[in-house]
């Protein structure tokens, strides 16, 4: 797989990942059943759809229902399972650039889109050797499934390494679990949910377990009137499930969260707010050339800001694009996947580029000053910045720093720019 850039309408480089030959094709029957040609084409189409409805998802702090059905007419939820499974195989890196773009027109679309797909790496990268989930897979691909996640409970909250509730029973099993997040989960067709893996077991030893929208119901613990993200639906939920055995991924959580879990969420949120951040520097751009074109050629006080916007931004995407390429390399080695270097880089991944993300988005608006804090202008900069400000907050910055303090004790100084 190839990364390369190509310039959007604003001037910005776009990560596009495909073959040498260009931007990458379906086989014939899945452009047939998809309705359209290449992946991009298919992409664009739900772009658009996001981007018509973003300001009344975020204003109504309602699901994007109507991106999520152009998403099932482009048949872009189940893109990433293997072929043999009905599926395209499409990896990580081009995964991350469907949420950046997505993030360009709606972040809430864009988020939902990277949760559910982290869950979907989860089972193709763990549940391959069961025929339960093999079967959900293909189930995905031909009815369009969306999966939701709930790995956030009672007092732990963020504590993703750690479950309160147990699985219980043996051939048939049930959960019970005060969920006090579970994005979107109303309109999920399932939920991937962490667990004890029995009733005696310790917090930390943990299973995934993947059902369906007829093996739960779910009663309301709380809304969602947030900030920002509104259109998420990250309510909470008492989740009662029931289910088979086989419905546990067969490897244990740890290291399906160290593996797969960890990594990929990372890389996909910090897509979306490398999206959130480039539509709001397109925004900064278009104020300036208008205020500047209005003056005679004459640059506005908020230009130098933009040069800031642009700078910052750039240093995100090659820092994704770097991580990625990490990602990829160790992907098929066990032991480079688990160590200390590895885990924390792809830890502080998700710390860094929230933090760049929130400097760009905020430089942006400085860069448009009024015109970028109202709302009623075509370079308002509130949706923008009230969605990013979500980055640091979804599994707390303080908690991973605060986790990777061991490892950083455990560290050498380089003593070479190369090292």
């Amino acid at each position: 797989m190839n990364i390369r850039t190509t310039a959007n309408e604003n001037g910005h480089q776009e990560l596009c990942i495909g073959d040498a030959a260009g931007a990458r094709h379906l086989n014939a029957s899945a452009r047939q059943a998809a309705g359209s040609g290449d992946l991009h084409s298919r992409v664009d189409k739900v772009v658009a759809t996001a981007s018509a409805h973003a300001a009344a998802v975020d204003r109504e702090s309602r699901f994007p229902q109507e991106a999520f059905d152009a998403a099932r007419a482009a048949q872009i939820l189940g893109f990433a399972v293997p072929g043999e499974l009905g599926g395209e195989g499409i990896g990580v890196a081009d995964v991350a650039d469907v949420c950046y773009r997505l993030g360009q027109a709606c972040a809430s679309t864009a988020l939902i889109y990277a949760m559910h797909q982290t869950k979907v790496a989860c089972i193709v990268r763990h549940g391959l050797d069961s025929p339960w989930h093999r079967q959900l897979l293909r189930r995905l691909c031909t009815e369009q499934l969306l999966f939701a996640s709930s790995t956030t409970e009672g007092q732990a909250g963020g504590d993703l390494r750690n479950s309160a509730a147990a699985v219980e029973g043996e051939m048939r099993i049930t959960l019970e679990r005060q969920a006090t997040v579970i994005s979107y989960g109303a309109a999920a067709d399932g939920i991937v949910t962490t667990a004890r893996r029995a009733v005696d077991a310790a917090s930390s030893d943990q299973v995934l377990v993947t059902f369906l929208k007829s093996d739960y119901t779910l009663e309301p613990l709380n809304g969602w009137d947030a900030f920002g993200m509104r259109g998420t639906c990250s309510s909470g939920f008492k989740l009662q499930a029931s289910g088979q055995r086989e419905q546990i991924l067969p490897d244990s959580y740890e290291k399906i969260h160290s593996h797969t879990m960890m990594p990929f969420a990372h890389l996909a949120w910090s897509s979306v707010w490398a999206g959130i951040a480039t539509a709001a520097v397109g925004r900064a751009r278009g104020f300036v050339r208008k205020t500047a074109y209005r003056a005679g050629g004459t640059l506005p006080p908020g230009a130098a800001h933009l040069t800031r916007a642009t700078a910052s931004l750039r240093t995100l995407r090659s820092l994704i694009a770097a991580s990625l390429q990490r990602f990829e390399a160790a992907s098929a080695d066990q032991a480079l996947l688990e160590s200390i270097d590895f885990q924390t880089g792809m830890n502080m991944l998700k710390v860094n580029a929230s933090e760049l993300a929130i400097s760009t988005v905020m430089s942006t608006m400085q860069a448009c000053g009024i015109a970028g804090y109202r709302n009623d202008t075509e370079f308002s900069m509130g949706r923008h910045l009230r969605d990013i400000l979500s980055s640091p907050i979804m599994i707390s910055n303080d908690r991973i720093l605060a986790n990777a303090a061991a490892a950083s004790l455990l560290g050498g100084t380089p003593s070479s720019l190369r090292d």
